[in-house]
């Protein structure tokens, strides 16, 4: 397709989606030219799924709030929030690099006290302890040395744990990580979803923290059905519709829309949820060209949404390094909290590692 065909046919619909009120009109075309038509995309391939997503994943029984100290008050709130929603224990934890230097009265002698390190960090949360249990939460508080990342990543092993609740932060003035070494070290390599509250995030505590809409990006590849259904399943558990939503950009449309129409492309993405909980959700798909960035954090505020789902597989130390990941800029600055699967809880799926296209590697699975 030449490129000022292309610019004809989808310069109106880039302004479509910044209107509500035209996009059902805008986005509903007829297929390509036949010319077109012989480099098709394959299907989504079929993923196992029920037998992976764990019930604790969606409806969690065990929490984990890391923090650091003092804590974070609108991510506090959040953690509180789902703890109170889903009846779970919330796990206080904070791990510390801090040592008390103590001197022996006897001898004089120097020396690192780490238990009255961790009795001083465990009064610093000892407030927020009691919060919880005055909410009617079983809690606990752990602290630990070591280094923040590594010391909850050992807590994922030690014990069940269904769901991390965390921060992070912008970059700040000596170029630290998009999202926070420690939230982006988690974020890659955790074996439980983790809910990320960035600093964006508008505080929930105005609507009760309810979640009424949550947004899934989604990749045509075969992680995309499980990060559908497990998207899919925190709607159903909030009673929220969910928003599908396929970014198309500029590297890849002509493989993207080769034989297939806008409409074929959405009715795609709605096929990823199972019929028995579709008949529990309302689930609308979106398909749209532009920047994987930009057009999710356009959705999140177009369609008011509450929880942005993605998946992490491909995240790396270096995207994050280098600012390019998708899920580390969403995450960054986001609205509304952001739930990630990841590569290792997508590698549970069975999904194989494979060479991604560059202009690719964003949603839905792949980041």
């Amino acid at each position: 397709m030449a490129e000022d065909e292309w610019q004809k046919r989808w310069k109106p619909q880039l302004k479509c989606f910044k209107c509500d009120s035209a996009h059902a009109t805008l986005c509903h075309r007829t297929p390509h030219s036949k010319d077109e038509s012989e480099n098709v995309r394959p299907q989504l391939q079929e993923v196992p799924v029920a037998d992976i997503l764990k019930p604790g994943w969606s409806k969690p029984s065990t929490i984990l709030f890391a923090t650091e100290i003092p804590a974070c008050e609108k991510t506090f709130a959040f953690a509180l929030a789902q703890a109170v929603e889903f009846g779970a224990e919330l796990v206080i934890f904070h791990a510390y690099d801090t040592l008390v230097v103590a001197a022996s009265e006897t001898s004089g002698i120097r020396y690192y006290d780490y238990a009255a390190a961790a009795r001083a960090e465990l009064e610093h949360l000892e407030p927020l302890a009691k919060r919880v249990r005055e909410a009617g939460v079983k809690c606990e508080t752990v602290v630990r040395p070591g280094l923040a990342a590594d010391q909850i990543l050992g807590m994922l092993r030690e014990r069940q744990v269904d769901r991390i609740v965390m921060g992070t932060h912008s970059p700040g003035p000596m170029g630290k990580l998009l999202v926070g070494s420690v939230a982006e070290a988690v974020l890659r390599t955790a074996s439980v979803p983790v809910y990320i509250i960035g600093p964006d995030v508008v505080d929930g505590a105005y609507r009760s923290f309810a979640t009424r809409t949550v947004l899934c990006a989604i990749s045509f590849h075969a992680t995309s059905r499980m990060a559908a259904t497990f998207a899919a399943e925190v709607a159903a558990e909030h009673k929220a519709r969910l928003v599908l939503q396929h970014v198309i950009q500029p590297q890849e449309r002509r493989e993207a829309l080769a034989g297939r129409s806008i409409d074929e492309l959405e009715a795609e993405l709605a096929s990823l949820v199972s019929a028995e909980l579709q008949s529990q959700i309302t689930t609308q798909a979106i398909v749209v060209p532009g920047d994987p960035t930009e057009e999710l954090l356009y959705q999140c505020k177009a369609q008011q949404a509450d929880l942005i789902v993605l998946g992490a597989q491909g995240a790396s130390a270096f995207a994050a390094a280098a600012r390019q990941g998708v899920v580390y800029k969403v995450a960054a600055h986001a609205h509304c909290p952001v739930l990630t699967l990841s590569p290792v809880v997508l590698a549970a799926s069975g999904a194989k590692a494979e060479k991604l296209h560059p202009a690719e590697a964003y949603l839905g699975g792949v980041f």
